[in-house]
């Protein structure tokens, strides 16, 4: 999937590392040029610099063939303004945007573009949002820090050690439902499958620790 984020803050930066991780290919938009090094040396993925919501940069950026839009800059108004033009002139199918004030959050609900509050675990609710994963988190502690979801795992994971699932998602096995009845493993136990597998993340690695556990381990070779 191919993303375009508008704001290189701390949620925009971060978005854009899990999605490079989890194997998308992202273009960040930010009218600060430093704003960037919060990406690191290593990224990746293309870096626009320029106002988010201006069709001319939104090109630049390859929004004609993006899958899914994130405006998480620190603005409102340049965070509707380019979900709109994302949505409505290029026709991009996932699009939403980072808005502070939760009356003008609801209008833009209403127009058909979803909105994420400044909560915690924003970076997660975004990331779930652009891949389509409309799971829900099981729990979540009183701060927002650490939460426990299960996994969708792909098959190829039955038959690999809890430590190998461990070190792939980022996440720690909190307990395992196997033939119905709870199980506390440990690092040398097998996935198997119906296995209903939980784990403990936090915040901010929740959406990529599920979109991980959804693909098959790493080659080996």
């Amino acid at each position: 999937m191919y993303v375009v984020i508008m704001g290189c803050g701390r949620v925009g930066s971060s978005l854009a590392r899990a999605l490079i991780r989890i194997g998308h290919d992202v273009t960040v938009i930010d009218r600060d040029q430093s704003a960037f090094l919060r990406l690191g040396e290593d990224f990746p993925g293309e870096q626009v610099v320029g106002v988010g919501f201006d069709r001319d940069v939104l090109t630049r950026a390859g929004i004609e063939r993006a899958d899914a839009f994130a405006a998480v800059s620190s603005g409102d108004n340049s965070n509707i303004i380019s979900a709109r033009v994302a949505r409505e002139t290029f026709g991009v199918e996932r699009v939403v945007a980072r808005i502070y004030d939760a009356k003008r959050a609801a209008v833009y609900e209403r127009l058909g573009i979803p909105t994420i509050a400044t909560v915690p675990w924003t970076t997660d609710r975004f990331l779930r949002s652009l891949i389509g994963d409309t799971s829900t988190t099981t729990w979540r502690d009183p701060t927002g820090t650490v939460a426990v979801t299960p996994l969708n795992l792909h098959e190829e994971w039955y038959g690999r050690t809890v430590r190998d699932l461990e070190q792939a998602v980022g996440a720690r096995v909190a307990f395992v439902i196997r033939f119905g009845q709870g199980l506390l493993p440990d690092a040398k136990t097998i996935v198997q499958a119906d296995d209903v597998v939980y784990v403990a993340a936090t915040s901010g690695r929740v959406g990529e620790s599920v979109a991980l556990a959804g693909k098959p381990p790493a080659s080996e070779d």
